[in-house]
């Protein structure tokens, strides 16, 4: 069967070799457990019920979890044994299950939360991805998603091909987004302020780049309006390895201009993070035996 869960169309068949993302047809898994390191919506109290699917279709070279891209790390599983873990995850008080870079795995996945949910599942489904995918896979999840947690990265081609490698990024975030919003509207928050339904973008400001911050948010003001919901993240860390402008840190200054920018435009629902974010230590702990942890 032909992958075209993305973009990038690579029409292979994964049960014979790899598409561009590193997967097979099988799901391969790194971590499952509860991660506190969300937005506070996200997060809640008990943790997110966070599971780390090894595999991207992207390339970012500041990626926090490079290490999952090549969708070798991890352990293989079959919907039936993720459909147990995300089960356990709701036994030991997730707030809701939290599948990072899911795209790859979208068949799969659906399969387990069809029999998770069969079993008594009844979290909030967060679907935490790079925005890099198609309306139709957008489609094929609107039955099994509550919570859309997309980045929008870039809005100049230039730098999504030379930090990204994703040909077309703007344009598919942006159709990506608005089919996300079409399913599940505004983020909506309870009364204890943790999110139930709905969207909220990040957006991940980069050294050198406030200017494309900038048309980031220009569009999501045009296209979707100033009443969504936005992360502004400050965590960039810069790897051993980087290269200018990617080689250093965020400037306070450079974030405080990407922040009086939301805010110049009109946003009011923004969640805005503290410069000690910008660190590894909040980068989870992956393995090639997991295990769901508390």
């Amino acid at each position: 069967m032909s992958c075209e869960l993305c973009p990038r169309h690579c029409a292979v068949d994964r049960s014979v070799s790899p598409g561009f993302c590193g997967c097979s047809d099988t799901m391969r898994i790194a971590r499952i457990g509860l991660h506190r390191y969300e937005e506070p919506c996200i997060s809640g109290i008990g943790g997110s019920g966070a599971v780390f699917f090894s595999g991207c279709n992207l390339r970012c070279v500041f990626c926090q979890n490079k290490v999952l891209q090549t969708g070798k790390l991890g352990q293989d599983f079959s919907p039936e044994a993720l459909a147990d873990a995300l089960l356990e995850l709701q036994r030991i008080g997730a707030e809701n299950i939290n599948l990072v870079t899911p795209t790859p795995h979208t068949n799969g996945i659906c399969r387990a939360l069809d029999l998770a949910k069969s079993n008594g599942l009844s979290l909030p489904i967060v679907y935490n991805t790079n925005g890099y995918l198609s309306v139709d896979t957008v489609d094929k999840l609107s039955n099994y998603v509550d919570i859309w947690l997309p980045d929008f990265k870039y809005h100049d081609q230039r730098l999504a091909d030379r930090f990204s490698s994703a040909p077309r990024y703007f344009e598919t975030a942006l159709a990506a987004i608005g089919r996300m919003l079409e399913h599940g509207g505004q983020l909506v928050l309870d009364e204890t302020g943790r999110a139930k339904k709905g969207v909220l973008i990040r957006h991940l400001v980069l050294p050198g780049c406030v200017f494309d911050t900038r048309d980031v948010l220009s569009a999501i003001a045009d296209h979707f309006g100033t009443d969504t919901y936005l992360s502004l993240m400050h965590q960039f860390t810069p790897q051993p390895d980087g290269k200018a402008p990617l080689n250093r840190r965020l400037t306070k200054r450079e974030y405080d201009s990407a922040v009086e920018a939301c805010l110049s435009l009109g946003f009011t629902r923004v969640y805005i993070q503290e410069e000690q974010s910008a660190t590894f230590a909040y980068t989870p702990d992956f393995s090639d035996e997991v295990n769901v942890q508390a």
